[in-house]
């Protein structure tokens, strides 16, 4: 009889330390997977990734006709908040650049990442536009908006 009640408590020790051992894996896991991971250095300023595209196609005629637009064509920031604007040249060879409404400009230049640091004090719309292509005869309009609330 003695040994049924050993190998009884033994087995209750067991379980324990099984439902022990699950009940911490998974809490650890849950507690894991509300973590934000993010760039610590950075966290006060918003990353918007933006690329250079281009469409085209042939008329009936045959002639090919092509328009470039920065993807996404419009973006939303804040006030005063300060963001990161990153823009990778896709397609055409070099996009030079201004931010209408600020002294911001520069040139997107074809398999590279221009960063520009961005933060707008007005509310408002900003146009991001293409000098290179400003309308239909240039293959454009390349606009793109900023809107600020």
């Amino acid at each position: 009889m003695n040994f049924f009640v050993i190998k009884k408590q033994t087995v209750l020790l067991l379980f324990l330390i099984f439902i022990t051992a699950v009940s911490f894996s998974v809490w650890y896991m849950l507690k894991a997977a509300d973590t934000v991971v993010f760039n610590q250095e950075n966290s006060n300023i918003r990353e918007i990734h933006l690329v250079t595209g281009e469409y085209k196609t042939k008329l009936s005629t045959g002639k090919e006709i092509e328009a470039y637009r920065w993807d996404p064509g419009t973006i939303s920031i804040e006030k005063n908040e300060k963001v990161r604007l990153v823009i990778y040249g896709v397609n055409g060879e070099s996009h030079p650049f201004h931010i209408e409404g600020t002294s911001i400009k520069g040139t997107i230049k074809k398999g590279q990442e221009t960063v520009i640091p961005l933060t707008l004090k007005k509310e408002g719309t900003y146009r991001l536009i293409c000098h290179a292509h400003p309308d239909k005869d240039h293959n454009g309009p390349m606009i793109a908006y900023i809107v600020v609330d």
